[in-house]
């Protein structure tokens, strides 16, 4: 369990460092730029890798849904929708929005055992902590400091 919780911790903050990076990169390059460029160099990585630790074995399939070919295009629309909610919103309100509707639609899909997973009965728990963490965003976003303030300048 430890060790799913340190990796879940490491996913979480490598996800965040990558749309910083997204972020930037599209400042100079542009959305569809920055899309080609991650996902281009994650398919490098991620062949590059899966020949040295498992060789031809990383070719071997078995038996798959053929609609979970197309997860990779999905990670079209995560970068480009994370990018330009991030220029529009902000690093940190786009990435807890998403996180957040991303523990929903996990809540819902494992609820109704869609998409091949296993059903999960739905607890008024489960529903509570979402409601939790959207509050503590709107708490974020609305709670701080008014725009008009100058930031605080570290010398």
């Amino acid at each position: 369990m430890i060790l799913g919780l340190s990796l879940a911790l490491i996913a979480g903050s490598l996800l965040s460092l990558q749309n910083i990076f997204n972020n930037k990169v599209n400042e100079r390059a542009g959305s569809w730029a920055t899309t080609t460029l991650v996902l281009g160099l994650g398919f490098l990585a991620s062949l590059t890798i899966g020949l040295i630790f498992e060789g031809k074995h990383l070719f071997i399939l078995g038996k798959m849904e053929p609609w979970y070919w197309f997860s990779g295009l999905i990670g079209v629309g995560v970068v480009v929708c994370l990018v330009q909610g991030m220029k529009l919103l902000g690093p940190t309100y786009a990435i807890a929005i998403a996180l957040t509707s991303q523990l929903g639609f996990a809540l819902l899909w494992d609820s109704l055992g869609w998409l091949g997973l296993d059903k999960v009965p739905f607890s008024f728990k489960q529903l509570i902590g979402v409601l939790v963490i959207v509050s503590g965003i709107l708490v974020f976003k609305l709670g701080g400091r008014s725009e008009k303030q100058e930031p605080v300048k570290m010398t």
